[in-house]
């Protein structure tokens, strides 16, 4: 098994993006399932699930990967004040896009129309924007300014 994660350690050194992509293939789906136990009193929907995994390492970990990687670029400088800016910018430019995708891409992934996508989109954009604006810039201070570059998607995942 060391042989394993020593190889994973090396891949992900090589390839940043995979430790994101790796931690919402676990976390999100483990979400997923925590939710359904916690709300639902059927039987776990593993398939839906995996469909949260999917969507959180094939897009949400990459976007979020490039959007870190621009955030880093337009200020460099490992300062409070940079974080803060980050953090700021951020509400207004990747949060909505993240949103906007997250609720029309899931809708589409649990098959649902193109129409369901935008009315998902229309009733919970605005809600899921002000909690998260009220939250999420603290956490973003938070990852821009102690945890190493190499983890900040990973934090996210876990936040």
């Amino acid at each position: 098994m060391s042989g394993v994660l020593t190889k994973f350690v090396a891949f992900s050194t090589k390839y940043p993006i995979t430790r994101g992509m790796a931690s919402y293939a676990v976390i999100w789906p483990l979400g997923s399932l925590i939710q359904q136990s916690l709300l639902d009193d059927k039987e776990l929907d593993f398939v839906k699930a995996a469909k949260f995994g999917l969507y959180g390492s094939c897009f949400v970990a990459p976007t979020l990967y490039t959007w870190l990687t621009v955030a880093g670029a337009m200020f460099p400088q490992a300062t409070l004040g940079s974080a803060l800016a980050k953090a700021i910018i951020e509400q207004f430019s990747y949060t909505p896009f993240a949103m906007v995708c997250f609720y029309f891409g899931m809708t589409i992934l649990q098959g649902g129309t193109k129409e369901e996508g935008a009315e998902e989109v229309k009733q919970k954009f605005l809600p899921t924007y002000q909690v998260g604006v009220s939250v999420w810039p603290v956490l973003q201070t938070i990852n821009y300014t102690l945890i190493p570059e190499k983890n900040r998607v990973v934090f996210v995942s876990c936040c």
